[in-house]
C-alpha cells in the first residue's frame, strides 16, 4: 500500500512540476551570464510549463490551502508553489535587466535596476510566505517595524551612507575617472563608486576612501569638467630694474618657451603690483590634467629663471626682508651679471667633466649669431657643422608639419650634425628674436679624444632628444640602444676627423 502511495505521489503532475522546476533552476546555471536573452527564454519557458501544469491540476499558487495533509502530498504542494514562485521572479528579473535601460546613463540605470530587483524579492517573499506557508503577513509587517527601527538606529551611518551613494548616483557630480578636489583639501582621481564609499587616487598614488555620508557634506569640485585641462597660478617678484613691460614681456617668453603648459588658452601675465622692492606679477597658464601641474611649475620655474638670466633682469627680495633703502637695487644701478659664452658652458651639465680652462677654451671659439622672429635656422634633413647654444629667445622644433618641442635660453642643437653627421629631425625655426652662441667642430676634437666622459654625456643628449623628437610618430630607437649608436657614431665621426 505504501508503494503504491509512493508511486501515486511520484507520477502525479506536482511531482512533475518540482521536476520541471528544478530542471530550470540546473539549466539557467549552466547558460553563460553573456547570453542573457537565452536565459530569459529559458526562463518564460520553464515557467510557462509550470504555470500550465499548476492550472491543470487546479491549484492556485495565490489560495492558501490547508487543509491537505503530509499523507496527501502536502509537500509536493508545497515545493510545487515555492518553484513557481521562485521562477515568477527570475523572469520578471530576466526582463528587467534586459530592457530597463537608459541610454548614455550606464549608473542610473544599473542603480534603477537594483532597486526595482530588490522590490521584486521582496515582494516575492512576502508572497511565499502568505500563500506557501500561511503566514499572516500583517503581523509579521507589525512585528517587522519595531525590528526595522532597531535596526535602522543600529546602521544609521551605514544607511546615510547608501542613501548618500543613491543620491550622489543619481545627480551624477562626478563620474569614474574623473578628478575631484574637496573642501578639506583631500584631491584624486575617482577610481571605484560604491553604494557605501568612493575610493579616490591621489597624487600620492594613495587610494583614499570616503564614505559617501562624508562626501556628500563635503564642498566638491570636479576639475575634469568641462575638460581635464587646469589652471595654475604663480607669483613672482622681480626686482624693478627694467619697465614694467620689459619684465612682462620676459616673463610671457618664460611661459612660451614652456612644454608642458597648453598653447591654448594661451597663457597670460598680470601685474598685482609695483614698489621701490618689487615688480611683483602673476603668471597663469593651463595643463593637460591636474597630474601635470607639479611638473609645470617645476618647468616654468626653471624657465623664469633663465629667462631672467638671459634678459638681466634680477629676482626681488622677500617681502619680509630688512635692507636699507639705498641697497635696492634700481635701473639705473643694477648691474646684473652678462651671460657670456663661458658662463653658459659652465652652467651645462654636459660639460661638466671639462676642467675651467678647457671650458674657456671651448668659449672663446663661440661665434655670436643673431635671428630675426620667423628665420629658419635649419630645415628637416639638412645638417649643422656647429653646436649652437641658446642665448636669449625662443626656438621651435618642427617635425612632419607639426610642433614637436621648444629650446629656451641654455638650451642647444646642431650636436646630432656636429658630433655624430647626422641630419637634423626637426626644423628649428625662431619664434621670437633669437640669439644663439655657435661653436665649431674643430674645437670638440680634442675634448672628445681626452674626455670619454663627455662623450659619454653628448651621446645620451643626442638619445634624449632623438626619442623625443620621435615619440609623437610612435618610432624611435630605444634609449639603451640609441645612446650605444650615438656613443659610436662620435667617436667614429672624431676618428675620421683626426685620420684626415
Amino acid at each position: 500500500m505504501d508503494q503504491m502511495s509512493a508511486s501515486a505521489l511520484l507520477a502525479s503532475p506536482l511531482a512533475h512540476l518540482d521536476l520541471v522546476g528544478l530542471a530550470g533552476i540546473l539549466v539557467w546555471h549552466l547558460i553563460p551570464r553573456q547570453r542573457s536573452t537565452t536565459r530569459l527564454v529559458v526562463q518564460i519557458g520553464f515557467f510557462a510549463v509550470m504555470t500550465a501544469i499548476l492550472l491543470h491540476s487546479n491549484i492556485s499558487p495565490f489560495i492558501l490551502e490547508g487543509h491537505r495533509t503530509a499523507e496527501d502530498g502536502a509537500l509536493l504542494v508545497v515545493s510545487a508553489r515555492l518553484l513557481w514562485w521562485v521562477h515568477l521572479a527570475w523572469a520578471i528579473i530576466g526582463f528587467i535587466r534586459i530592457y530597463l535601460v537608459l541610454d548614455r546613463h550606464p549608473r542610473e540605470a544599473r542603480l534603477l535596476q537594483d532597486l526595482i530587483v530588490g522590490t521584486v524579492y521582496l515582494g516575492v517573499a512576502l508572497s511565499i510566505l502568505a500563500f506557501v506557508f500561511g503566514i499572516p503577513i500583517g503581523t509579521l509587517v507589525a512585528t517587522s517595524g519595531v525590528v526595522a527601527i532597531i535596526l535602522g538606529l543600529a546602521l544609521q551611518n551605514t544607511l546615510g551612507d547608501v542613501f548618500s551613494g543613491v543620491a550622489m548616483t543619481l545627480g551624477r557630480p562626478f563620474a569614474i575617472g574623473d578628478w575631484i578636489v574637496l573642501s578639506d583639501g583631500t584631491e584624486g582621481r575617482v577610481v571605484e563608486s560604491t553604494w557605501r564609499s568612493t575610493h579616490l587616487l591621489t597624487g600620492s598614488n594613495n587610494i583614499v576612501v570616503l564614505p559617501n555620508s562624508v562626501l556628500a557634506g563635503l564642498g566638491l569640485t570636479n576639475v575634469s569638467r568641462p575638460d581635464e585641462t587646469h589652471s595654475v597660478s604663480l607669483i613672482l617678484r622681480v626686482a624693478p630694474t627694467r619697465m614694467p613691460v620689459i619684465i612682462a614681456d620676459v616673463m610671457q617668453s618664460a611661459l612660451l618657451s614652456s612644454e608642458s603648459t597648453l598653447k591654448e588658452p594661451p597663457p597670460t601675465v598680470a601685474l598685482r603690483g609695483l614698489d621701490a622692492t618689487a615688480l611683483e606679477l602673476e603668471l597663469n597658464f593651463r595643463v593637460a590634467n591636474p597630474a601635470q601641474r607639479t611638473k609645470a611649475k617645476n618647468e616654468v620655474l626653471d624657465l623664469v629663471y633663465r629667462h631672467c638670466k638671459a634678459a638681466g633682469l634680477l629676482l626681488a627680495l622677500p617681502p619680509n626682508a630688512v635692507i636699507a633703502p639705498q641697497e635696492l637695487p634700481t635701473e639705473e644701478t643694477a648691474r646684473p651679471p652678462q651671460v657670456s659664452p663661458a658662463e653658459l658652458i659652465e652652467a651645462m651639465p654636459i660639460f661638466a667633466a671639462l676642467a675651467y680652462e678647457e671650458k674657456r677654451a671651448l668659449a672663446d671659439t663661440a661665434v655670436t649669431r643673431e635671428y630675426r622672429k620667423g628665420d629658419v635656422i635649419i630645415r628637416e634633413g639638412e645638417a649643422l657643422s656647429s653646436l649652437m647654444i641658446v642665448r636669449a629667445g625662443i626656438v621651435v622644433m618642427h617635425r612632419d608639419g607639426r610642433e614637436a618641442g621648444r629650446l629656451a635660453p641654455g638650451d642647444f642643437f646642431g650636436e646630432t650634425g656636429l658630433l655624430a653627421g647626422m641630419a637634423e629631425a626637426c626644423t628649428l625655426e625662431a619664434l621670437t628674436r633669437v640669439t644663439v652662441y655657435e661653436i665649431d667642430q674643430a674645437a670638440f676634437g680634442p675634448l672628445i679624444g681626452n674626455r670619454p666622459a663627455l662623450a659619454e654625456d653628448l651621446a645620451f643628449s643626442l638619445s634624449a632628444r632623438a626619442e623625443k623628437a620621435q615619440a609623437h610618430a610612435g618610432a624611435g630607437l630605444t634609449h639603451g640602444r640609441s645612446h650605444h649608436f650615438f656613443l659610436g657614431a662620435i667617436h667614429t665621426v672624431f676618428r675620421k676627423r683626426s685620420a684626415g
